[in-house]
C-alpha cells in the first residue's frame, strides 16, 4: 500500500479543524487515514459497469403522517405558567450585550 497521507497533511487538517495532537497520536491518524484510503482503493478495483446505483438503503416507503398545521395550544394557555411574561410574549433575560 502506497502511503498517501503524511504528518504534514495531518498538521494541515488539524489546523483547519482547530485541533491539536501529540506526535504519537499524529502517527496513529496517519496510519488510520492511509488504511481508509487503501480500503477505498480496494473498492475501486470492483467492476461496477452493469450495476445500478443504490439510491435508498431499503424498499420501505415513508409511513409518516402528513405534515398538516393544527392548533394544539392557545397563546393564552402557553403563557399561563410562564414565570415572566408580557401581555403576549415570554420574557427572558438578555444574553447578548452590545
Amino acid at each position: 500500500m502506497e502511503q498517501k497521507i503524511n504528518i504534514q497533511t495531518v498538521d494541515e487538517i488539524a489546523h483547519l479543524a482547530r485541533l491539536e495532537f501529540e506526535k504519537e497520536a499524529k502517527q496513529e491518524i496517519v496510519n488510520d487515514l492511509n488504511r481508509m484510503l487503501g480500503f477505498i482503493d480496494k473498492l475501486n478495483e470492483l467492476d461496477t459497469t452493469n450495476e445500478t446505483p443504490l439510491i435508498y438503503m431499503t424498499n420501505e416507503q415513508n409511513i409518516l403522517r402528513a405534515d398538516e398545521p393544527s392548533a394544539t395550544i392557545t397563546q393564552k394557555d402557553a403563557l399561563k405558567n410562564a414565570s415572566k411574561k408580557d401581555s403576549d410574549y415570554f420574557k427572558a433575560p438578555k444574553v447578548i450585550e452590545h
